[in-house]
């Protein structure tokens, strides 16, 4: 019986690395994944030194990872370690002993700069230790934004199929939120929270195309 229990707590248990060059926001969508979880009531922010993972001194003074940090969460019936992971290339060794337990992981690219040297070093690791990956194209507020640049730069330099499950709605200042082609509607962001809102007209094309994609 005790074997029967412990096979079931164990299909619910998967460790989710975060892997990206530094300074593409690991640590700040690791922050936003435990809020929604409700880890978290407040966000912290990394040029603060107030967010969950950065829990040694140099990391907060520096403003990097330097040591993977993880944390616990729940999530759709799941028991999640999310394993937020160093994206300097001095620190390679902790992302390379982080690979080895991963069930799999969420690669973060910038959307200015795309995919990045760090960035390709460790997709080009997770291959190798056969860990599933979904891209997140992060930091679509910032100035010089490019969803189709970043998605063409993962195809061309990663070589992995990538199809968008989701697409921006505007860029830089004008950044409101995603339509999900997924379940084919437009989330928006009010207050700080997602609502549900129709697809834009000016994106309806493109959703159905990118749908279609995904079929």
């Amino acid at each position: 019986m005790r074997t029967n229990v412990s096979r079931q707590s164990l299909a619910v248990v998967r460790n989710l690395g975060i892997l990206a060059h530094v300074d593409a926001g690991k640590t700040t969508v690791t922050e936003r994944m435990l809020f929604l979880a409700c880890v978290i009531h407040k966000h912290g922010e990394v040029h603060d030194g107030t967010t969950v993972t950065d829990f040694d001194a140099q990391e907060r003074k520096r403003g990097i990872r330097i040591f993977a940090a993880a944390v616990a969460c729940e999530w759709n019936a799941h028991r999640l370690t999310v394993i937020d992971t160093p994206g300097h290339v001095d620190f390679s060794d902790e992302v390379e002993r982080s690979l080895r337990v991963l069930d799999g992981a969420v690669a973060v690219f910038d959307a200015v700069a795309g995919v990045e040297p760090q960035s390709e070093s460790v997709w080009r690791r997770a291959d190798g230790y056969g860990v599933p990956r979904i891209a997140f194209v992060n930091k679509m507020d910032r100035a010089g934004a490019d969803f189709g640049a970043a998605v063409a730069s993962i195809r061309t330099r990663l070589h992995p199929a990538a199809v968008p499950v989701q697409l921006p709605i505007g860029a830089e200042a004008g950044f409101t939120g995603v339509v999900d082609l997924v379940r084919m509607r437009a989330l928006v962001w009010e207050a700080g929270a997602p609502t549900v809102v129709p697809i834009p007209e000016e994106l309806a094309e493109a959703a159905r195309l990118g749908r279609k994609e995904l079929e």
